[in-house]
């Protein structure tokens, strides 16, 4: 059980916390929620003990493990398998000291105690975790510097998840994910058998994975022991109660004042006219946060083309010389609201840039309306923005003939107040800069808005925001989201995006869900039981494909190298000019056999790796 008691705290003056209490039960899923800013994550870091408070007191069970998600996985070469592995240190210990362990006592202890933990099925756990997101059996091997860091948070993710802490602390954890992995979580999430207490503006996950909410709002803390969306009606009626309530007291302080006003100097009603005031000093108003008001968005309207605005026949994208979609024969018109589906790698960023015109169409037919204008979001876009540059000088640059009066306007209609317009964009929260991001993709008025998970630092009052203006708007949409919510209300059209095309998905959200948690599901123990266990190979077999392994290990490293460097020559800008044409064509040469020799390699390697293990089973 987790006990919060009267904890007090404040940063720089602000106070974040005031006498708040709450009482997590053990074995609870809890999902923590609050308006952005509110202290969601510093309460994360109170719990750990990095910080210290005021007052007050958290407590748990003795010897009680507390887990939560590494701000990155270091870019090591230790593989992904045996980075998470490693999260588990009981089990390390445990297995380094069988190694060296002479006394048959405690040889006893160390193989009774790994039996307890299930050490032996912990490299089976932590691959189907792995799996889970969004990494395949070649990618377990790989080392963690080749992935970026985006990449290297989901193995932080999987380390901690592998490691079953008694209480898990997990802040957003969907930022990183794609619908894929959100949806894989909600389900893991939801079998976890300890306490997990979940920072999240999903609210899918909110509503599935969790059964309770913690609310965070005026320095308190609240306990609610229903999902999100249960949690969100109780909250509405007790506004509106207070609302309510706060009419009738204003409505009374308005007469009592009325009397006041009218007989304070009258001698022979003074007294009263005092009994009065005191009344109206003792009537308390409700505190009543009007959240949405402060959140809206105003997206510009623009005027009407003649459909379609996109059609594209027999169109193949990529990168340089690497085709990554082909068979593209899509046509959007401006009233459409298309969502994309499809895992991690599969295509999704590239549609949307070859859409968004930051890639060239290598083969095929693609026409445009003339007067096409478009809005980009990209996933990453708030990382673009200029740091040390005001949201008034984005605009500024932007829109240099405005008037200062006319970029507050622009900014007020994103939720940008006076006080975020002239503080400098590094020291904006996520969810302030994601709405600067959102102003400058629409600033245009486009026809299309290509939205590529544009939720990512929004809270939920933020994207419900997002939905309706999305809703309102009159261009077509193109989204890309982990958000199942925000793709229910938006999306009428979906998309799929999956073994080098895009074809449309003629069913529903929910079908698409099932779908993927359906290929998730294992086997079951009577099936399993169907299958007989092959019978071991020889061990001097074992060996031997054990060597194959490494030697094929071995060439993937060096032609590995070889591209990198090859990589490294043509991202040099002087081997472009006009006059070293036929050195780029050598060099661009040389890739293209490099590729495909690591193609071949890597098959190899799967084929003996695959040998190998039916060899061990």
């Amino acid at each position: 059980m987790l006990r919060i008691q009267n904890i007090t705290y404040a940063v720089e003056g602000r106070p974040l916390f005031e006498e708040a209490s709450a009482t997590i039960p053990t074995g609870h899923k809890v999902g923590l929620v609050g308006r952005n800013g509110t202290g969601k994550t510093t309460l994360f870091r109170i719990i750990r003990n990095e910080l210290s408070l005021e007052s007050g007191t958290i407590s748990m069970p003795t010897k009680a493990r507390i887990g939560g998600v590494s701000q990155e996985v270091p870019s090591s070469d230790v593989s992904l398998i045996d980075t998470v592995l490693a999260a588990d240190t009981e089990r390390s210990a445990l297995l380094t000291e069988s190694d060296t362990a002479t006394d048959p006592g405690r040889i006893a202890e160390i193989q009774t105690r790994l039996i307890d933990i299930d050490a032996w099925s912990a490299p089976a756990r932590a691959s189907s975790i792995l799996k889970g997101l969004g990494f395949d059996d070649p990618d377990q091997s790989r080392p963690c510097s080749d992935f970026s860091g985006g990449w290297r948070m989901r193995v932080a993710l999987a380390a901690v998840l592998f490691a079953q802490p008694d209480l898990l602390l997990l802040d957003e954890p969907t930022n990183y994910l794609d619908l894929e992995g959100a949806l894989w979580l909600e389900s893991y999430l939801a079998k976890y058998p300890h306490t997990v207490l979940i920072v999240s503006h999903d609210r899918g996950l909110l509503n599935r994975a969790v059964g309770s909410i913690l609310h965070l709002e005026d320095r308190k803390l609240t306990y609610y022991a229903v999902p999100y969306d249960k949690f969100a009606e109780r909250r509405a009626e007790r506004l509106a109660q207070a609302e309510s309530e706060n009419t009738r007291s204003k409505a009374r302080i308005a007469h009592l004042q009325s009397f006041v006003d009218r007989f304070r100097y009258k001698a022979s009603k003074a007294v009263q006219a005092q009994s009065r005031l005191k009344m109206i000093e003792r009537i308390q108003l409700v505190s009543t946060p009007q959240e949405a008001a402060l959140r809206a968005f105003t997206f510009p309207e623009p005027e009407e083309l003649s459909p379609p605005i996109i059609n594209i026949e027999g169109g193949r994208t990529g990168y340089g010389e690497v085709e990554v979609l082909k068979h593209l024969n899509l046509r959007i018109d401006q009233d459409d609201r298309i969502a994309l589906l499809g895992k991690n790698g599969q295509g999704k960023s590239t549609l949307s840039k070859l859409l968004a015109e930051r890639l060239p169409l290598m083969a095929g037919k693609m026409v445009r309306s003339n007067k096409l204008r478009i809005g980009y979001f990209a996933q990453h876009q708030v990382d673009e923005l200029y740091v040390d540059e005001t949201p008034l000088d984005h605009l500024r640059g932007l829109r240099p003939r405005e008037t200062p009066a006319r970029w507050r306007s622009r900014l007020a209609g994103f939720g940008l107040g006076p006080d975020q317009a002239e503080i400098k964009v590094g020291r904006l929260s996520g969810g302030q800069k994601a709405r600067l991001s959102l102003l400058i993709a629409t600033i245009d008025a486009p026809h299309m808005l290509i939205l590529d998970e544009p939720t990512n630092h929004l809270d939920i009052e933020s994207r419900e925001a997002l939905v309706e203006a999305l809703t309102t708007y009159s261009g077509a949409v193109i989204l890309v989201s982990h958000d199942m919510h925000l793709l229910s209300l938006v999306a009428d059209r979906l998309w799929l995006v999956s073994g080098g095309t895009v074809e449309p998905f003629d069913q529903d959200l929910e079908a698409y869900r099932s779908l993927l948690l359906k290929k998730d599901k294992p086997a079951s123990k009577q099936q399993s039981q169907k299958a007989a266990k092959p019978k071991r190979a020889p061990r001097d077999t074992i060996l031997t494909l054990r060597a194959d392994v490494r030697t094929a290990e071995a060439r993937l490293e060096k032609l590995t190298g070889m591209r990198k460097k090859l990589d490294e020559k043509l991202a040099d800008p002087s081997l472009y000019e006009a006059h070293k044409q036929s050195d780029l064509a050598v060099w661009q040469g040389k890739h293209t056999e490099v590729l495909a020799a690591l193609d071949r390699a890597e098959s190899i390697w799967m084929d003996a790796l695959e040998k190998l293990e039916k060899a061990e089973a």
